[in-house]
């Protein structure tokens, strides 16, 4: 096994007593450990753990006991957060050293990682703290990850219930000179709306890596989802078309997911002209809207089951609530602010359930050759 031979090698050059390789769960709750038997040990929280801390900051964080020293590491590869490597030592080893070693070490793990699930189910089967429904477990497999960063921006994504998400899907691709970001809102519930969610990804998917612009890419995913369902059903998406070098933005809306926008502390939602749904009917043609991102915004894209649930009073979440939860998360890192957007609703909601699966994507923009000259947004434990 991979953690294997990455613990003898760290007990050989390093005197390591203990490794540990955890790996965060779909709900971004639990940090669980990877072993050859799934689910036979405790799993750490995210939220009050050493190694939750690590998580959150994605710095390395050390405890000191009176027998031993303990690193916890973060594994993250391009911005996507996987877990926390954690290596304990003697007392009398000085870390310190040895912080940055360790670190590549768990650069190199993921990457390993990434390959290696390719041939085996060991850490896929790590990352859930429960069993997945069929039509969640079809919706993670086509998510591109939870976050992704670049010099140019940083990304953050996450879906509840993590555990029995259906419709709702996000999907991201970065080449040298644009960011294409795709929100997506299947109809229906189940296996039927994933079944419908991978028709219009991958439908995109195809389009895009055809060379096809965004209106072309939007009527060619059209076309493949009416065929199959004749206008039976529907997916409703967002899709944009970052210029990585200038800031101007490519926008098609064809359904229900929306756009907020925080410039300076000031929260506006970013206003499209509706367009149809992907399938609705035969050879709908899309036309692009265009607007310019600045260094320093940051922007909030929601599923409707995140602006349309209520309150017990039966304000909907979208109408004020969003501006104050996006504010209030301001000096947190995209990978952090969709979870605490989606805690704040859940609270907001009340005690019964969603009646719909929900989703947040952020996306912090700093341009190209300008992220030095603008402030950063500060790194915060979860």
């Amino acid at each position: 096994m991979l953690v294997s031979v990455v613990e003898d090698a760290l007990r050989k050059h390093y005197g390591a007593r203990r490794v540990e390789l955890r790996l965060a769960d779909y709900g971004l709750r639990s940090l669980q450990l990877v072993e050859r038997a799934p689910h036979t040990s405790v799993s750490v929280p995210i939220h009050d753990s050493p190694q939750g801390r690590a998580f959150g900051a994605q710095e390395p964080y050390v405890t000191h006991e009176a027998d031993a020293v303990t690193a916890h590491l973060p594994v993250t590869i391009r911005g996507d957060r996987m877990g926390v490597l954690t290596v304990t030592v003697p007392p009398d080893r000085d870390l310190a050293p040895l912080l940055s070693e360790l670190g590549d070490i768990s650069e190199a793990l993921g990457h390993e990682i990434l390959v290696a699930e390719r041939d085996t189910d060991l850490y896929v089967q790590a990352r859930r703290a429960t069993r997945l429904t069929l039509a969640a477990e079809m919706q993670w497999q086509l998510l591109p990850g939870r976050s992704c960063a670049r010099p140019e921006f940083a990304l953050g994504a996450h879906l509840e219930p993590a555990y029995a998400i259906f419709g709702d899907n996000y999907d991201w691709s970065a080449s040298a000179d644009h960011l294409t970001l795709t929100v997506t809102n299947g109809m229906g519930e189940g296996i039927e709306a994933a079944l419908l969610t991978h028709l219009a990804i991958n439908a995109l998917r195809n389009a895009r890596r055809a060379g096809l612009g965004l209106a072309d890419q939007a009527a060619l995913a059209d076309q493949a989802v009416f065929a199959q369902y004749r206008g039976t059903a529907y997916v409703s998406v967002l899709l944009l078309r970052f210029d990585l070098a200038t800031g101007e933005v490519e926008a098609v809306d064809a359904g229900s997911p929306r756009l907020w926008r925080m410039r300076d502390r000031s929260v506006e939602p970013v206003i499209f002209e509706a367009q149809l749904p992907l399938g609705m009917f035969e050879e709908t043609a899309y036309v692009p809207e265009r607007f310019t991102v600045r260094p320093g915004d940051r922007l909030l894209f929601g599923s409707d089951g995140v602006y349309d649930a209520a309150s017990p009073s039966g304000e909907s979440y979208g109408e004020r609530a969003l501006a104050r939860a996006l504010t209030s998360t301001r000096l947190l890192p995209p990978t952090q602010v969709p979870g605490a957007v989606l805690r704040e609703l859940a609270a907001y909601h009340g005690d019964t359930a969603l009646e719909d699966d929900a989703l947040v994507v952020c996306l912090d923009w700093w341009g190209r050759g300008a992220r030095q000259e603008v402030t950063p947004v500060e790194d915060a434990h979860p």
